[in-house]
């Protein structure tokens, strides 16, 4: 055979290779609103950075008629490409080969891109479209999903991790997107779940749609195995990409940094009048946030889950940081067991990566109940005091409000490690409110008062204006300093400069033992 012959074979290999399941199941795939695997990749990458790797891998099983069906490639497509410049590694399951089913040599493919994403030290992105393990190879395939998982947990908090859910995504084809960082999902053409409507309706009798059992809306809200429901396929990708611009490549890399044209020392009056004067009306957190970021620079994460915390990246004179609000709108900014959750798995994010916390604080605590304390509030808030305790990146905190009993400690606290911990005027930091203190300190004054409510309002009154505050804190050091709102932008990004050659380290472990 001549080289010209030979090419032409190579040629032909690569167009079958490149059209999966064929046209008509392409064309499937598009009825449904869904692209095909190469056309997602093609969204993602920088336009010609993509190199495909085992384009040319086939199966090796016999049985079932399998041995007269051997797709190119064999349902997924895996190389490397570039995001803005920056090397990720990418697999990309195709449901028009065998439902995107996962073969031995179909997860043998997305583990040698994972193998070498560590070795390189850049991210794995995994956009997941299957119908699961492939039932004609049996146990080989579950092997290959095993494999899979343990790459996923050795990458963990070396490399980051991405999944995007752009179909179906059952059996244990969960646990691997559960495993890594961050999960996109797609309203009304993905979902996951451990099993599927039938087998809930044959065990728990309960009806149920695959939508309503495992859709984007249900885990981004609910269960909050997603962090992100996006309205497609392309505002999933643009949303991703977005994302990429606030994390490293590895966990020996900083954050990357961007230009910055808002200017460091901006100041903004609104924010010296934003605190109401009555302590218990609200206020959206989200308006600091947005006034003292960089402009137009915060992302927010888990946007539709335990929305009484904010978490989210934001670039603060052009610097990535990691951002945990309390949100006095949502239930007065009380951590509960799902909001405690939230914070931790976002700390640890950010600190095995190298990203600065920013805190701001604004809690009256935890949420008393018979619901929550069955439901482990106590073991699910140490959550989040463990991340903060463990976490050594720069650490800053301002308690713009309220900074009440064991949520004050747990809020990064200068008794966690906090490094700067600022305080606004409106601050109050206290073992309780100033209501519920009064009624146990003074319970026999008021008793014994003509007036009752009289006397309990005189005594609140006194005991607010003696703590408060912020400076009883201050006076011990526990806070750094108190400062006038509008300058926060400005004392922000001095104090993380000051930081950035921060070095602080854990005492020698394998690991902790975290309160899961």
């Amino acid at each position: 055979m001549s080289l010209e012959e030979k090419l032409n074979k190579l040629e032909k290999m690569r167009t079958e290779a490149k059209l999966g399941g064929g046209e008509k199941r392409i064309e499937s795939q598009h009825k449904k609103g869904k692209l095909t695997a190469r056309e997602r990749i093609e969204l993602l990458v920088d336009e010609n950075s993509f190199e495909e790797f085992d384009m040319f891998v086939t199966h090796r099983s016999t049985q079932f008629g399998l041995d007269k069906q051997k797709p190119l490639g064999d349902g997924v497509v895996t190389g490397c490409g570039k995001i803005n410049g920056r090397i990720v590694y990418i697999f990309s399951q195709d449901f028009t080969v065998f439902g995107g089913s996962l073969s031995e040599a179909h997860a043998e493919k997305i583990c040698k891109i994972m193998n070498m994403a560590m070795k390189v030290g850049a991210p794995v992105i995994g956009l997941n479209d299957s119908g699961g393990a492939r039932i004609q190879e049996g146990v080989v395939s579950l092997g290959g999903y095993a494999d899979i998982f343990l790459l996923n947990t050795l990458a963990s908090g070396v490399i980051p991790q991405i999944s995007m859910i752009l179909g179906p995504c059952a059996g244990g084809a969960v646990y691997s997107p559960a495993i890594t960082d961050f999960t996109f999902m797609t309203k009304g053409t993905s979902y996951m779940f451990v099993t599927g409507p039938n087998v809930v309706k044959t065990v728990t009798h309960e009806e149920v749609t695959s939508e309503e059992l495992g859709g984007a809306v249900v885990h981004s809200s609910k269960s909050g195995v997603s962090h992100f429901a996006c309205e497609n396929e392309a505002d999933a990708i643009s949303r991703l990409k977005q994302l990429m611009r606030y994390i490293p490549q590895n966990n020996l890399e900083d954050p990357p940094t961007v230009e910055c044209t808002d200017p460091f020392d901006r100041e903004d009056e609104s924010l010296n009048h934003i605190i109401p004067e009555n302590p218990n009306q609200p206020y959206d957190m989200k308006e600091i946030i947005a006034s003292v970021v960089d402009s137009g620079s915060f992302f927010e994460v888990h946007e539709d889950y335990a929305m009484n915390i904010i978490v989210g990246f934001a670039h603060i004179g052009g610097r990535s940081i990691g951002i945990i609000a309390n949100q006095p709108a949502v239930l007065a900014g009380v951590l509960d067991s799902n909001s405690s959750i939230k914070g931790a798995r976002f700390i640890r994010f950010c600190d095995a990566f190298n990203i600065p916390l920013l805190t701001f604080e604004d809690v009256p605590g935890f949420l008393p109940g018979v619901d929550q304390e069955h439901g482990g509030i106590i073991k699910n808030g140490a959550k989040l005091l463990y991340a903060y305790c463990e976490a050594t990146v720069p650490k800053i905190t301002v308690i713009t409000r309220k900074a009440y009993g064991g949520a004050y400690d747990v809020m990064n606290s200068k008794h966690v490690r906090g490094d700067m911990n600022y305080a606004w005027p409106t601050a109050e930091i206290a073992v309780m409110g100033s209501k519920g203190a009064v009624e146990i300190i003074f319970k026999k004054e008021i008793d014994a008062a003509a007036d009752p409510e009289a006397k309990l309002k005189e005594l609140t009154d006194q005991y607010q204006v003696q703590f408060a505050n912020p400076f009883s804190a201050a006076s011990r050091g526990y806070i750094d300093d108190v400062i006038e709102p509008k300058t926060t932008r400005s004392r922000l990004i001095r104090a993380f400069k000051m930081l950035e050659t921060k070095q602080d380290s854990n005492p020698p472990k394998k690991h902790g033992n975290i309160p899961l």
